[in-house]
C-alpha cells in the first residue's frame, strides 16, 4: 500500500481548520473539515479525528466483517459526535462548532467508507474517477430533487451549507459505503478545499500520471492553490499495490 497525505491552509485563510489522521497499520484513514468561529472549527475537526483514532487504537477493526464492521464505524463516529457536541454545549466559546468527517478502511480488496458532511471519498481506477460519498449539503439536496444541475450547484451561493455534521446535534447517522478494490486502484479522501477548486477531470489527470501518492497529494494541493486556494486543502491518497487486492 502506497500512502500519501498533505494539508495546507490555502491562500485566503489565516488558519487551518482541517484535520486528518493516518493509521496505516490498521488500514484506517480520516479527513475532517471543521466549522465554527473563534478557532472552534479547528478544535472540532481535531477532536473528532482524535476520538476516532483513539477508538481504532483501542480496538482495531481488522478481522471484522459485514454488519459487525459497519456497526464498529458507526459507533466510532457517534463517539466522536458526542465528544464534539458535549464540548460545544459545555463551553460558550465553542458554541455551534461542528465538523465534517470522512473515514476509509481498507483491508485487502475491501473498502469501507463512512462519512458525515461534505468531505469526500473517491476511487480512481481504470482511468476513471468515481465519487463514492454523497455530500450532505443543501445544494446536493437540490440536485437530487432536480431543482438545479451539478454545474449550477458548483456556483450556488449556498454551496457550502452542510445539512449534517459531527457535533451539530446530540446524535448522528453516518452514510456507509462498501466496495471491492482492484490492484492499482487509488482511494482519495479530501475536504472541499480540493474539489471546490479542481474539477474531477483534472483530479483524474493527476492520478493518471502514475506518480507516488506523496507526489500526487502535493500536486493536488498545488492545483487547488493555483485554482484560487480559497479554503483549507487536505488530501489523503492510498494506492492498492499489486497483490494486495487479492489478500
Amino acid at each position: 500500500m502506497d500512502v500519501g497525505f498533505k494539508t495546507d491552509k490555502g491562500k485566503r485563510r489565516n488558519n487551518n481548520e482541517d484535520a486528518f489522521f493516518v493509521l496505516r497499520n490498521d488500514g484506517v484513514f480520516i479527513v475532517a473539515d471543521g466549522v465554527g468561529g473563534n478557532n472552534s472549527g479547528e478544535i472540532a475537526s481535531r477532536t473528532a479525528v482524535n476520538e476516532v483514532a483513539q477508538f481504532v487504537e483501542d480496538r482495531s477493526p481488522k478481522g471484522l466483517r459485514g454488519k459487525a464492521l459497519r456497526e464498529y464505524f458507526i459507533k466510532a463516529v457517534r463517539g466522536a459526535n458526542f465528544r464534539v457536541y458535549d464540548m460545544a454545549q459545555r463551553y460558550i466559546e465553542n458554541s455551534g462548532m461542528a465538523t465534517t468527517m470522512v473515514i476509509a478502511y481498507i483491508e485487502g480488496s475491501r473498502l469501507l467508507v463512512c462519512n458525515v458532511g461534505d468531505s469526500r471519498a473517491y476511487v480512481y481506477g481504470g482511468g476513471v474517477l468515481r465519487q463514492i460519498t454523497e455530500d450532505h449539503t443543501y445544494v446536493n439536496a437540490l440536485v437530487k430533487a432536480g431543482v438545479i444541475s451539478k454545474d449550477q450547484a458548483m456556483k450556488h451561493e449556498d454551496k457550502n451549507m452542510i445539512t449534517k455534521a459531527i457535533g451539530a446535534e446530540n446524535d448522528v447517522e453516518p452514510d456507509i459505503f462498501e466496495l471491492e478494490l482492484m490492484d492499482g486502484d487509488c482511494v482519495l479522501l479530501c475536504a472541499d478545499g480540493l474539489y471546490g477548486e479542481v474539477n474531477e477531470e483534472d483530479i483524474a489527470g493527476l492520478f493518471a500520471k502514475g506518480g507516488s501518492m506523496t507526489d500526487t497529494c502535493a500536486e493536488l494541493v498545488d492545483a487547488a492553490n493555483d485554482g484560487g486556494g480559497s479554503d483549507n486543502i487536505t488530501v489523503i491518497c492510498i494506492k492498492v499495490t499489486e497483490g494486495e487486492a487479492h489478500e
